[in-house]
Order: structure tokens, then C-alpha cells, then sequence
């Protein structure tokens, strides 16, 4: 780097941590400081939004006192039709404050159902590829407090068990990719203030605004929960109740795959030992569940109505054979044996 540059640089530096000068600035930087506690390189998912801007903004604080590389990315969904220029308007403007940002475009057909969802799977796969070809194991996203309490009413109305209904966590993982939410126990209305107070605006997507999509309707009844005196403090508090349940079955999910459970070479096969079902209703469910993730090579588990029904053929058949989640499922003389398709 040029001497010019590098003046140029420090300068950047300088002015974005003179910003900590703001107390409200200061209290949200010190809290998202406390929850990341990482001190090897990562990417940050942008979108354009308040959150993700923040998050952008508190990122390159961290990485400028951890002396840290931060890569920067924004994907491009192509699913509007102005998608590419506030890619790049949002580009521009992070990199007026020395954030380096790289647009990743989603080529090829569109979903025209299920479109959430499915651009969130294209979303990790894209930034996946990215943390293999940089060699980086964690990816930082912008989900924050409201998102949690969104997705825990989303689950409800899925019929989502104890799993589902805490699986926005802090941390989980993908492919061996550590997904990590710093935000999740800050208000949006912090980020917004962050979002506005550094960069002076965002971008606002008009799907956050159309009733069609499930979560946005959660949204308004969240909101209106609130006019109603929700008491958030109380609801995180259960949440948190619950991820400590969550937590126990988990010790004891690990434990059963551990001692009842043969996986054989290149794990294209296993072997349930008989006490493998010996254990709890739920336990059960999610070694099962666990165990054809790894036969099938599945980054996701299969429903759990198909897992339900083959627990049942387990218990009331002798004998019988299935696929499912890539994977082959055969019981042999009270022996279950899982196979790769």
C-alpha cells in the first residue's frame, strides 16, 4: 500500500473510532464486543438494512483493535428488479469508510414459492463458498433481538419442537462454517440508531413490509403485542429458560450417539445398538435424526413427521426397509442398519 493510501487509511480509522465518542455509540459497541470474543479472521453478510450496517460499522471497529481481516459481502438475490444498484449503492457506501464490500449475484431460475427460504439457503451457500476459498471459519450475520423473538412465533405456528423454537441461536453451524449472530441480544432500534448515526441511511426492502410473507405478518402481530405491553424482558427470559432444556437433551443426544451407535467406515454405514431406543421420546428423535445427516450427507435435518414415522415402523415391525434423507433404513433382526443411498 502507498504511503498516500496508507495515510488515507489511518485517517478512516481514526474518524470511525472517534465515533465511540458517542455514549449510546460506546454502550452497544462494548455489548456486541462481549458477545463476538473471536480473534481469527471472519466474513460479515451484508444486506443494506440498519441491521447488517451496523453491523458492518461494529465489525470494523473490532477488526481495526483485534487487527483483524474482515471480507465483506452482500448478495445480490436478483429477485427485484433494483437489486444490483443498491448492491452497489450500499457498496459505495461502505467503502467511503474503508469497508471493502463484494457483491455476490444469485445466477439462474427463480423460486416462485417458498422465495424466503429458499434465497436464505442460496444466501449460506454462496457465503460458504466464499469461507472455503479464504480459508475462514465463521460468517457473521445481522440477526438481532427481534429477529429471535419473530422466529420463535414463526416455529410456533409450524408446530416446531423444543429445537425448533430456539434454533436462531447465537452460534450454529453449516458444513463446518460457524454462523455467528453477535446481534442477537441487541434491539433493532439500537441498530438503527447505529445505521443512522454512522452512515446516515439504509436500504429498506419492500418484502419487510408485504403481508404475503409469513414473518411479517408475525412482524405486525409482534408489534402490536407491544402496544399491548409485552414485556420483552420476560419473553427472552422464557426463551432462554427453554435453551437450557434444549441444552440437557442435547448432553444426552450426544451421549447416546456416542455409546449406542456404529459408524462404520467412510461413514456410509451405521449400526444402532438395541439401547439406542432405550432413551427418552425426544433423545431418541434427534440421534436418529443426527445419524442421517451423517449417512445421508445432509446439511439440514429431514421433517420430523418422516423421522416420527420411521421410530414407529421401528417399534411395531420386525422388519422393513425405507429410504429417506439419502439414506437407506433397514431393520434386521431387531437390528437397525442406516446405508447411503
Amino acid at each position: 500500500m502507498s504511503p498516500k493510501n496508507l495515510n488515507a487509511l489511518k485517517k478512516t480509522h481514526k474518524f470511525l473510532l472517534n465515533k465511540l465518542k458517542d455514549r449510546r455509540t460506546l454502550q452497544i459497541y462494548k455489548k456486541f464486543e462481549t458477545e463476538l470474543t473471536i480473534n481469527k479472521n471472519f466474513i460479515v453478510a451484508v444486506s443494506g438494512g440498519p441491521d447488517s450496517l451496523a453491523l458492518s460499522f461494529l465489525t470494523k471497529i473490532y477488526s481495526i483493535k483485534k487487527s483483524l481481516d474482515v471480507k465483506y459481502f452482500i448478495i445480490d438475490h436478483r429477485l427485484r428488479k433494483n437489486s444490483k444498484s443498491e448492491a452497489e449503492y450500499v457498496q459505495k457506501k461502505l467503502n467511503n469508510f474503508s469497508i471493502k464490500l463484494n457483491i455476490l449475484t444469485w445466477r439462474g431460475l427463480k423460486p416462485k414459492k417458498n422465495i424466503q427460504a429458499i434465497a436464505r439457503d442460496k444466501r449460506y451457500q454462496l457465503l460458504g463458498d466464499m469461507a472455503k476459498k479464504y480459508r475462514i471459519q465463521n460468517i457473521l450475520l445481522g440477526h438481532h433481538l427481534d429477529d429471535l423473538f419473530e422466529n420463535f412465533f414463526i416455529r410456533i405456528l409450524r408446530g416446531s419442537g423444543l429445537q425448533g423454537l430456539i434454533s436462531l441461536d447465537r452460534e450454529t453451524k453449516i458444513n463446518k462454517i460457524n454462523l455467528i449472530r453477535p446481534l442477537i441480544n441487541i434491539d433493532k432500534k439500537d441498530l438503527i440508531y447505529i445505521s443512522n448515526y454512522i452512515f446516515g441511511s439504509y436500504i429498506k426492502d419492500p418484502s419487510n413490509e408485504d403481508d404475503k410473507f409469513k414473518r411479517v405478518k408475525i412482524r405486525n402481530f409482534l408489534n402490536q403485542l407491544n402496544l399491548e405491553g409485552l414485556d420483552r424482558k420476560k419473553f427472552f427470559l422464557t426463551i432462554k429458560n427453554l435453551k437450557i432444556a434444549n441444552e440437557n437433551i442435547r448432553f444426552y443426544t450426544k451421549k447416546n450417539l456416542e455409546k449406542n451407535v456404529t459408524i462404520l467406515k467412510n461413514k456410509q454405514n451405521a449400526i444402532l445398538k438395541e439401547n439406542f431406543f432405550s432413551q427418552s421420546n425426544e433423545v431418541i428423535f434427534r440421534s436418529l435424526a443426527e445419524v442421517i445427516k451423517i449417512i445421508g450427507k445432509k446439511y439440514y435435518s429431514v421433517r420430523g413427521k418422516k423421522i416420527d414415522k420411521i421410530i414407529s415402523l421401528i417399534n411395531s415391525k420386525s422388519s422393513f426397509k425405507v429410504t429417506l434423507g439419502g439414506c437407506i433404513i433397514k431393520k434386521v433382526n431387531e437390528t437397525v442398519i442406516l446405508s447411503k443411498e
